[in-house]
Order: C-alpha cells, then structure tokens, then sequence
C-alpha cells in the first residue's frame, strides 16, 4: 500500500483509489509500486473479476507524473537520486505494459484532469478496456510544453488513432473534453460526473458472475447518456480535416508552414499551442510518433525509455518544469530557441540506444 494509493475487493471487484489530491494524483514512485503489486496480485486471485480504478478527487483523475520530483532530482546532480529518477521511469512504463496486457477487464473512471501519467494508466488495457469520460474530463497530453514527449506508451497508443489526431494532441498539447476523446478512440463511454456515485453503488451491490458481465452492466447503465457527449458532434470531428490536411506533413517545419498559410481560428490556436513547445521537443515528437506506428507496445515503451534517459542527459526538460512550474514565469530559454535552428542530429540523438539489448532496462517485455 501507499499513503497515496488504496486498494479493496468487494464484490468480486479490485477498486483502485487514488488519493493524493493536493498533487492532483500526481504519481510517485511509491504510488507506482503500490499499483503494480495491487494488479499483480489481483491478476492471480480468481476471486477478482475485474478491477476499477479511479480517484477521491473530482478535481483530477491524475495529472501525470511528479514532474516536481523530477526537477529536484534532475538538478541535483548524480548523489541527488538520479537513480530514483532511473527506477521512476523503469518502474513506470513497465506498469503501463502491465496495464495493456492485463488479463481482466479493466475500467478507468477518468473524472476530472487526465494527462500524461493519468493517461498512461487508463489507455493500455487490451483485454476488455472500459474507459469512462465525464463533462469534468479535461484530456491532453502537454509534454512538449515542457521539453518533453508523450511518453508512457504515447508512441504506441497517439500513432493509432485516426487521420493525425494523434500528431495534433502530441504536438500541440490541447486539452480535449469527452465527446472529443470518444470520437478520437481514447474513451469508450460517457457516464455524467454527477451519477459516478450511482454507477459505483450498483458495482458495489448487484451480483457479479464474470468480467464480461461487470462491464457490460456498466456499458448499459452508461448508454442513456450517450447523448450528452455526441463525438461525432466534437470539435475534433468538425476540425478533423483541417487536422488532417496539416499534421499529415513529415516535418514539424512543414507543418508549421501549413498551419501558417490557414487563417481559421482553428490552424491559429493549434499554431500558437506548438509555439508554447520545445522546438527540439516538437520535432523529437513527431519523429516518435512515426516510428511508434510501426512498433508494438513492448518495443515503443522500450524506445521511450531510450528517450526518457536522453531527455535528462539534456536541459530541455529541467527548463521547461522550471519556467511552467517551478518559477512558473512561463519564459523557458528553449535550446535551439527556433525550429528553424533544430539540427537532425539533435533529433536522432534521442533515439540513440543507450544500452545493448541484453542490458534494457525493460528487456524482459514481451
């Protein structure tokens, strides 16, 4: 267990809750730890039929990682905990491959703020997923604001969404709302915030026989609601073919010309949001997402653990969580400060492996 982290069986399911609501569920290491045992344990105990995790916050289902954590550590040098920071990551995505091939159906209640980390730990299950969105459901992965990527399986699960919607939400770090995130793929049902303790009680209390029946009692008590987040009256379907026109481009540059020659509000705030971002970090994105397309969960969390430790050999990362939350002035001194200066060396850089296979952290992946 954790201070942050409860886990309980009742009626046959595994409950999660996150609880570490001053740090909007922030993940830390111990919070990983805690998790993954809890799920190692559930997935040989035949008496759990699926699990359910979710947060004692409406603020926030989680937020991502503690990317506090990660600027003190990463700015205190080799005797400040850099190994933490090493085990963080490790521990991290092998959670997420944890997660994308469990054997029992499991269901995200992604009420409140989902980013980063928070979707690391609600888009990988395989195996009878159930991803609940709500109107409180504020989705986004913003990495590149703050010279990073979007890791935790972002590779693998950005690349497979339709058309380039996957590129635009890596590469702008928009937040999206729920009919937004059921029309891109990444929720597959809307339940309002404000019945969540209704759908919890009937978890709790009707009789349970199997997985497959758990999630199906909750796709019909969901179904009512449909209405109320209409994907295909989201704004990513009204935007789709602007989104596809632009980000379909193979450079961040080219992309950033397309979006330039349109003068909808839509090409312009897109625009502005890439501008927020690490130019390097813009370009490193969009080089993983291309490459994810073709890898499997495994191998794409492999490469961005390569990414991740090649990240902090760096100082884009320690620079933007300093200027977006640490001094919070919001003017992170970028390097390059211009997409125009970014070099291809720079971008083939962090994917240059740092270890032999036999000596991946996170080798034993299957």
């Amino acid at each position: 267990m954790s201070a942050h982290l409860t886990g309980t069986i009742t009626n046959h399911i595994g409950f999660i809750t996150l609880d570490r609501a001053k740090a909007l569920n922030a993940l830390s290491l111990d919070m990983i730890r805690a998790l993954t045992a809890l799920l190692r344990e559930w997935q040989a105990n035949d008496d759990v039929f699926a699990v359910v995790i979710r947060s004692s916050s409406q603020r926030a289902f989680c937020a991502g990682g503690d990317i506090r954590f990660f600027y003190d550590v990463g700015t205190a040098g080799p005797a400040g905990g850099s190994a933490l920071l090493e085990d963080f990551f490790t521990e991290e995505y092998a959670l997420n491959h944890l997660i994308h091939h469990y054997s029992k159906p499991y269901i995200a209640l992604m009420d409140g703020i989902v980013m980063g980390g928070g979707m690391g730990i609600s888009q990988g299950s395989a195996h009878s997923q159930l991803r609940i969105v709500t109107d409180k459901t504020a989705m986004a992965m913003p990495e590149v604001h703050i010279g990073l990527f979007p890791d935790v399986g972002g590779g693998y699960f950005l690349s497979r969404l339709p058309g380039e919607l996957g590129v635009w939400l890596g590469l702008t770090g928009q937040t999206i709302a729920a009919a937004d995130a059921l029309y891109a793929g990444l929720a597959d049902v809307f339940v309002p915030s404000s019945v969540l303790p209704e759908l919890l009680s009937m978890l709790e209390t009707e009789p349970m026989a199997t997985g497959k029946q758990i999630t199906e009692k909750i796709r019909r008590f969901a179904a009512p609601y449909l209405s109320e987040a209409d994907p295909g009256n989201s704004m990513l379907a009204r935007q789709r073919a602007e989104i596809d026109r632009h980000f379909a481009h193979d450079s961040v540059a080219a992309i950033v010309d397309s979006l330039a020659s349109d003068s909808s509000d839509f090409a312009d705030k897109s625009l502005n949001a890439m501008r927020r971002g690490s130019p390097l970090l813009l370009c490193v994105t969009l080089e993983q997402l291309r490459r994810g397309a073709t890898l499997s969960v495994a191998d794409c969390l492999r490469m961005e653990r390569v990414m991740i430790r090649r990240s902090f050999e760096g100082t884009e990362v320690l620079e933007g969580i300093r200027a977006r939350v640490i001094e919070k002035d919001n003017a992170p001194r970028w390097s390059p400060a211009d997409l125009s200066e970014v070099r291809p060396e720079q971008v083939s850089g962090y994917f240059i492996d740092v270890w032999p296979d036999y000596a991946h952290p996170l080798r034993d992946l299957a």
